[in-house]
């Protein structure tokens, strides 16, 4: 199994990591103290063709492979960019525009993806509920057919983009009876009557990105809305989950080899008892654990990217260890770069305390670690 980049991967790393670290890094102390969703830096990225990555040209993208969308997600993380940006990228380019692109009828990719692609449009994705979040399907949301339009009702929680978004893709159910088979996904577009957010909320991290509750009351989606067809949402739902799973976690590596070179940086200049404290062996073990974590984290995240390069749609054994290892082990990994910090690790001036953060949510969107055991358990005993 070779995970060899090719020296066009290298040079595109490269590249999206100096211009993360000029750019757009020097923004996102202030933005993360204000808490709010930057349009500065949103129009960073797209300026870097970021959003439009995944797609053909014909589309307004890149053409990228997987591995190379992974590689921009660590290449930002690790030049600094701050965790709520890039959540706000991903949801938009990984579990919008990328659901519409794979899923859609050729003139809902025309209608939407170039203008997720250019920046014109931001995009969401709502599956959670208030009281639907691992268990996705005993969502509420309804959708009923109506001559040729369907009403939905039902709410979203949690969603990543919300209070900016133009465009939501939105999980429902046509036929509780049904379960799984009964989910559909639908296209609705921002002013559509019936179609409103909640207030945004304030998070423990990855500020930046702008999440609140979406509500449908009453409202009339056009048939031709319809995401990959009656039924079909179940599907859309995993494939999307799964880029959140693979593409979506490689931030937080990057995150990580962000801390570890802040933290080896601080080791060498800062002195306690007449020596660096890179000499004591309580720090030399944090910096080798860091390390350690960083490259298996990149085998797993890098193997599921693979598979997904290769036509493996869906790989879910591997993506819920890859969630879990990254989730869990990499918080442990940004606590102890704070620790390495001391109370300098503890204020927010220092990066560390932002990356301490962002990193929580690791093991909690797009599928908890307690859900990602339960999958990889139920895997291994059929």
């Amino acid at each position: 199994m070779d995970f060899t980049l090719t020296d066009e991967q290298r040079m595109f790393r490269d590249t999206v990591y100096r211009y993360g670290k000029e750019e757009i890094a020097p923004l996102c102390e202030e933005a993360d103290l204000k808490g709010e969703f930057s349009f500065e830096i949103w129009g960073k990225l797209a300026d870097m063709g970021l959003l439009g990555l995944p797609f053909p040209e014909e589309f307004g993208g890149s053409g990228a492979d997987v591995v190379t969308c992974c590689l921009a997600g660590e290449a930002l993380g690790h030049a600094g960019v701050d965790g709520g940006s890039l959540l706000a990228w991903g949801a938009h380019t990984y579990l919008c525009a990328s659901n519409i692109f794979n899923f859609g009828t050729d003139e809902q990719k025309m209608k939407y993806v170039p203008k997720l692609a250019s920046s014109e449009w931001i995009g969401c994705m709502g599956l959670t509920e208030p009281g639907a979040g691992s268990d996705a399907a005993s969502m509420r949301t309804t959708a009923v057919k109506k001559g040729d339009t369907y009403v939905l009702n039902g709410s979203k929680t949690f969603i990543t983009n919300a209070p900016v978004a133009d465009v939501i893709v939105v999980f429902a159910t046509v036929d509780k009876e049904k379960k799984h088979e009964g989910i559909t996904a639908f296209i609705v577009e921002k002013g559509t009557p019936g179609f409103s957010t909640g207030k945004p909320f304030h998070k423990m991290g990855c500020k930046c990105s702008s999440t609140s509750e979406v509500f449908f009351e009453d409202c009339q989606v056009p048939e031709e809305n319809v995401l990959g067809g009656v039924g079909a949402g179940w599907l859309i739902a995993l494939s999307g989950v799964e880029w959140d799973r693979s593409t979506l976690i490689s931030p937080f590596l990057g995150a990580s080899m962000y801390g570890l070179e802040l933290c080896g940086r601080y080791a060498n200049e800062r002195y306690q008892f007449k020596r660096p404290i890179r000499e004591f062996q309580a720090i030399q073990r944090r910096i080798a654990d860091m390390k350690v974590f960083i490259e298996a984290a990149k085998l797993a995240i890098y193997r599921v990217a693979s598979s997904k390069d290769n036509g493996q749609m869906l790989n879910p054994l591997q993506a819920a260890v890859n969630k879990v290892y990254a989730g869990d082990v990499g918080f442990e990994m940004a606590s102890e770069a704070v620790q390495i910090f001391g109370g300098y690790g503890f204020m927010q001036e220092y990066p560390v305390e932002r990356n301490f953060r962002d990193a929580r949510l690791a093991a909690i969107g797009g599928g908890t670690s307690d859900i990602m055991r339960m999958i990889v358990s139920r895997i291994m005993l059929m």
